[in-house]
């Protein structure tokens, strides 16, 4: 038996946060970590970074927005197989899924819709993407039982996950219509990993820039790791690491990470 760590950060722009994802992989060597807006086209990518401290990675980038990667440890993961860029079910231009096999583990990334304003024309992208996202899960898990889907879900699952639930009812990321699309993923059997757990209270992953939230801790807990059943009943831990939220110039989110004993 051995431990796999396996995780999810988004990290707004790999260009600018390159230096806290490579120290943050030395002080925390997951097997595979999701990582979402890069925020950098394919040419840029700086593969050869990740190479230098034995990592790899597959990569779907968009210049200025959005961008997907699952960067692997060399050391203990194989090279990916079947590997998927974008939903199947959604013609998209906008790089936001990417999976891969490792082993027998199906390990998807995705950079979900935010949405913008409930009503918009963004809100109505957000509902028809995540019915397509449920709708390949479906089928997903038929074709792998061991299924980890990471990333940034730009929802709150349920009001725990929200520092004023007030203030929130209601809003983008909050409303009930994103909690049931939510929902709907844990209904074909996914387990929200960070649920399995009694977790103390007010963590969440993702703060706003503005009016000192970090500081306050006015946050949400938007980044997730479901499981399928297999993978949720090997799940010893998971959690959020806010320490990189306060480093110099830092992302919005914190990453999160899970631990499965296989």
């Amino acid at each position: 038996m051995r431990t796999l760590q396996i995780a999810s950060w988004n990290v707004n722009s790999l260009k600018v946060r390159l230096p806290h994802v490579l120290e943050w992989l030395q002080a925390t060597p997951v097997d595979l970590l999701g990582l979402q807006e890069l925020k950098l086209s394919n040419e840029d990518f700086p593969l050869q970074a990740f190479e230098t401290i034995n990592y790899s990675a597959i990569f779907s980038g968009q210049k200025t927005y959005n961008g997907v990667a699952i960067v692997y440890n060399k050391n203990s993961m194989p090279p990916p197989s079947d590997i998927l860029i974008n939903l199947p079910s959604y013609a998209d231009v906008q790089q936001r899924v990417i999976g891969a096999t490792f082993n027998d583990i199906r390990f998807i990334n995705a950079y979900c819709v935010n949405g913008s304003e409930i009503g918009s024309d963004k809100f109505n992208y957000k509902m028809a993407w995540f019915n397509a996202l449920t709708q390949d899960c479906k089928s997903w898990l038929a074709q792998w039982p061991k299924l980890a889907l990471v990333g940034d879900f730009n929802i709150a699952p349920t009001d725990t996950d929200v520092h004023d639930p007030v203030t929130w009812k209601d809003q983008i990321l909050c409303s009930n219509q994103e909690r049931e699309l939510f929902q709907g993923l844990l209904n074909l059997g996914l387990h929200d990993s960070f649920r399995l757990f009694n977790q103390p209270e007010k963590l969440y992953s993702w703060w706003d820039y503005r009016q000192l939230a970090f500081q306050k801790n006015k946050g949400l807990r938007i980044d997730h790791i479901l499981l399928s059943k297999p993978l949720a009943s090997c799940c010893t831990r998971s959690y959020i690491d806010k320490a990189p939220r306060k480093w110099p110039k830092p992302s919005d989110h914190a990453p999160v990470i899970t631990n499965l004993t296989l």
